[in-house]
């Protein structure tokens, strides 16, 4: 066969299955710009881009995977329908407007919010450890721990030296770990020393060059919960990693986070929330908590548990942050590591500067990304002639992930602000209807804002052309970021 011939069979073939993937892009009818992102990559670079868009263009969670969370919603339904719940409180209080938020929660994923909390914010490397390792080695039932990322160095070690304690006095411990995030650890010896103990350990969303043409490798999962004898849960922003140690040369500073400990309904529904993500990873019987209305209420805070993924509620928590934003009457302060938004996100934003809300971003003024970096920077332009501020923290890698709103709600988890958070990663967060928390939190975030420097719209607009470029060119990417 010469070489025209195979030049024609080359091209006839591209373009039959550059074809079939616009199609399919077309028909599962994503967002727009998502949409248009794909088809420019199946079409401008042959053969190439159609494998791209197989390993990563698609939500494919693998066939039994899929399986095994169909056999459980019914169970998780009827489980939500059961958590206590009692909002009457909030009802009462005529300044509150979060309303519209707790509604559109509970009809996306079933959650309702639940009364009686005692939440507590920390931040700190050795507050937060010294909290955790203290509770672990009081646990007394049980101690179960999830994390995307979870490393062998520092205070980390401290950790799984609590956890082979607590199994050796009669504790069920179990652990999950990323299998991407936590690819060292897995394989390290303090994992080995886990399984040995009796803690039982698993990697979380498996993959392999194999694997990878039938299951999307890089959906993840990013959540952070830790609940110990059902009663008491830690969420928040940081991995199971001492930031002393943590991405130590990657010139960004030490990672700054902050969690929360929860004791009450809250932190027994984290704990469903670990028990589906286990009973899937496992393929064992789903064994969520059940709830005694006669429980003790420790607190009177009122949160709403939001866990979101590409499963059976894709975009849920990029819908509800939407709804947050709109809800905005006064105030309204973001920090987030990884800032790359959809055209919705960044309106919303916007908007609420346009109608009088003092919006605040605070971003770090040093990622660990660099094209997330510049396509989050892309944004900036238009966010500032809007009138939102825009703070870059420098006094390290800012992790938190959190919102304040009016400072009658937060809204504090694991979620990011860019699209990898809100449609393709397994997240946790909480929504917090309470003001003596969301002070606090807003607190925070202000200590945040003393250690940042204000972005100027003249001064910004004053920066390189091929900087500019850069910027532009990385936000094309953003949808499939």
């Amino acid at each position: 066969m010469d070489f025209f011939s195979l030049s024609t069979i080359a091209f006839a073939l591209h373009w039959s299955v550059v074809t079939l993937i616009s199609l399919r892009v077309v028909m599962r009818r994503p967002p727009v710009g998502v949409a248009l992102a794909w088809i420019a990559v199946v079409l401008s670079i042959p053969f190439v881009g159609v494998v791209v868009y197989i390993l990563i263009g698609e939500h494919w969670l693998g066939r039994h995977r899929r399986a095994r969370i169909r056999d459980r919603v019914d169970s998780l339904r009827n489980w939500q329908h059961d958590l206590p719940a009692q909002i009457q409180s909030l009802k009462d209080d005529p300044e509150d407007t979060t309303d519209p938020i707790r509604r559109h929660t509970r009809s996306l994923l079933g959650y309702p919010v639940q009364e009686g909390n005692k939440i507590e914010l920390i931040w700190g490397r050795d507050t937060s450890f010294d909290a955790l390792i203290t509770d672990i080695n009081a646990a007394q039932k049980t101690c179960d721990l999830a994390f995307y990322i979870w490393e062998n160095d520092g205070r980390a070690a401290e950790v799984v030296d609590a956890m082979i304690r607590a199994a050796e006095r009669g504790v069920r411990c179990r652990a999950m770990a990323d299998a991407v995030g936590s690819k060292a650890f897995l394989r390290g010896r303090l994992a080995r020393k886990l399984r040995k103990s009796g803690v039982e350990l698993l990697a979380t969303l498996p993959t392999g060059l194999l694997k990878s043409w039938i299951v999307r490798g890089d959906l993840r999962n990013h959540r952070k919960i830790i609940v110990i004898d059902g009663s008491l849960a830690y969420t928040g922003s940081q991995n199971m990693v001492d930031p002393w140690f943590f991405k130590r040369h990657a010139g960004t500073g030490m990672w700054i986070d902050a969690v929360t400990r929860i004791t009450g309904p809250a932190a027994a529904t984290l704990g469903g929330v670990f028990e589906m993500d286990w009973s899937v990873e496992s393929a064992h019987t789903c064994d969520l908590p059940r709830y005694s209305r006669e429980t003790e209420h420790p607190g009177e805070a009122h949160i709403q548990v939001l866990p979101s993924g590409p499963d059976h509620q894709p975009g849920a928590i990029h819908e509800i942050l939407l709804t947050a934003i709109y809800s905005a009457q006064h105030e309204l302060i973001l920090t987030t590591p990884y800032f790359v938004p959809d055209e919705a996100l960044e309106t919303a934003l916007c908007t609420a500067a346009h109608r009088g809300v003092e919006v605040t971003l605070v971003v770090p003024a040093k990622i660990d990304s660099r094209l997330a970096r510049f396509a989050g920077a892309s944004n900036f332009d238009h966010l500032l002639e809007s009138g939102v501020k825009i703070q870059q923290f420098t006094g390290g890698l800012l992790h938190t992930k959190s919102i304040t709103i009016d400072q009658h709600a937060s809204i504090f988890g694991s979620v990011n602000l860019d699209m990898r958070s809100l449609w393709l990663n397994f997240e946790i967060s909480l929504i917090v209807y309470d003001r003596p928390f969301s002070t606090q939190l807003r607190d925070l975030q202000h200590n945040y804002i003393a250690q940042s420097t204000e972005l100027d719209l003249e001064t910004w607009n004053k920066r390189p052309y091929l900087k500019r470029f850069l910027e532009n060119a990385a936000r094309l990417l953003g949808p499939v970021l």
